[in-house]
């Protein structure tokens, strides 16, 4: 092949730009060279780092500045506002390009099956998460009227949502925070968040940067009750072979220990309760009823029969998020994920998917830092060369770069590019300037095509 490989990525989050790294860093890339498109539904690149990251922690943000970096290779071009399958079709991709590799996230809430999650005041952490990062496709509105509210889960999502809940509005208006999510943070009326676990604190999720966070804010008390601090042999042994759980579970132990304060909203850690039913009155959220667990010596835990109703108006399940399934791949229910081996896509026979790949939370399920994203990519990629090498790729029909753009004009596609990337980024930069902040997020659809001159 005299020609640069032609791979499309879909999905211009972390994990798909990581990829898009590894392929310019690659021989390849200098004999025959790479051409790249990223395709991303949403009008703005980065994903998660954009959608999924709570507005009050820059420094994860700042890894926009190494993806920044990729972007402006000229072996790349960017393709906003474009939606798989909506717009362009496996068959479509497999025409344009010798390769395909999917990296389309996790956005969707994993299920959690008790009774009352139907109830009003009863969401998933995704949606919360959307809404206050702006993401363009969620409502402008989030009631906010209980005081007392529960989050399910002890990893960094319920974290953030914990704290953007018990923070006040003017706390984080020197953030991004677009001004309906400020408007809305001024009528939130919770004052205690109670976050939950059903393990104990050395089985915790946290990142030891981010639940020392916690205790930063001056409005928000971090309460951790000294019951909740218990091992056995196998929480032990986590502690002693995983520096950052047990710098977790120190920072839980010295809570534990000291006087309670007098910041104007409570934040409890619970551990060792699991949920066993939200309780409703009149279609809503009256209550959480937890049991209460035991550590088995293994790590593990098992219920103890006794149940704890708790006070509280709103629920948030932050137990993990899923991926949704793509047409022509084969799909995982139970994992979320697309059966693959190595990032090479596997078809139900067991076969290699043809010049078809995944990365990212799709390829390994939703766990992990964005940090360990680019692993995943260069172990992908590394499989989608070596097809390349050994003929394994059946080559494009049309690798002709100015293909794809014609293919979309005629679809009536409205697409934003990286040029217009920077228009929409200083345009919302102009706006947080004029307020005395780094950024003013653009939530509207049509307002971010605009500004990206699409």
């Amino acid at each position: 092949m005299s020609r640069p490989i032609r791979v499309a990525i879909v999905g211009a989050g972390p994990a798909g730009i990581y990829a898009a790294d590894a392929l310019i860093k690659s021989d390849a890339a200098q004999d025959p060279g790479v051409s790249i498109d990223l395709f991303e539904r949403m009008p703005a690149p980065f994903g998660l780092i954009r959608y999924g990251v709570a507005p009050d922690h820059p420094r994860i943000k700042g890894i926009i500045t190494a993806l920044h970096k990729v972007l402006d290779k000229p072996q790349v071009r960017l393709f906003g506002n474009v939606d798989y399958p909506g717009d362009f079709t496996l068959d479509d991709l497999h025409r344009f390009y010798d390769a395909v590799v999917f990296s389309t996230g996790a956005t969707a809430d994993r299920s959690l099956g008790i009774p009352g999650i139907g109830l009003d005041g009863s969401f998933g952490a995704a949606e919360f998460v959307s809404w206050y990062d702006g993401h363009p496709d969620v409502p402008r509105t989030w009631p906010l009227e209980a005081e007392k509210v529960a989050v399910l889960g002890v990893g960094n999502v319920a974290l953030d949502v914990a704290r953007i809940l018990a923070k006040t509005a003017e706390e984080l208006l020197p953030t991004e925070i677009p001004p309906n999510v400020h408007t809305g943070l001024q009528q939130n009326k919770a004052v205690e968040v109670h976050v939950f676990g059903r393990r104990g604190p050395a089985q915790a999720k946290f990142s030891p940067m981010e639940l020392r966070e916690l205790d930063h804010s001056p409005t928000i008390e971090v309460v951790v009750n000294p019951e909740d601090i218990d091992y056995d042999e196998g929480s032990i042994a986590t502690r002693r072979g995983d520096k950052q759980a047990n710098m977790v579970a120190s920072t839980l132990e010295n809570w534990a220990i000291r006087d309670t304060g007098t910041r104007p909203h409570k934040l409890y850690l619970h551990f060792f309760e699991s949920p066993e039913e939200i309780l409703g009155e009149d279609g809503r959220v009256v209550g959480l009823r937890t049991e209460r667990t035991e550590l088995d010596g293994t790590g593990n835990v098992r219920g103890t029969g006794k149940v704890t109703d708790w006070d509280v108006q709103a629920v948030y399940r932050a137990v993990g998020y899923r991926s949704d399934e793509l047409p022509k791949l084969p799909f995982d229910v139970d994992s979320g994920t697309v059966p693959h081996e190595a990032g090479r896509v596997l078809a139900a026979d067991g076969t290699h998917q043809a010049a078809v790949y995944v990365t990212g939370w799709i390829k390994r399920g939703p766990i992990g830092l964005i940090g360990h994203t680019k692993g995943d990519a260069n172990e992908t990629v590394a499989c989608l060369l070596d097809d390349h090498a050994t003929g394994r790729l059946p080559g494009a029909a049309v690798p002709e770069p100015d293909a794809v753009t014609a293919f979309l004009r005629e679809r009536g596609v409205r697409y934003t590019t990286w040029d217009g990337w920077y228009q929409l980024d200083s345009h919302e930069r102009a706006l947080g300037s004029a307020e005395g902040r780094e950024r003013v997020k653009v939530v509207e659809r049509e307002d971010m095509l605009h500004r990206s001159g699409a």
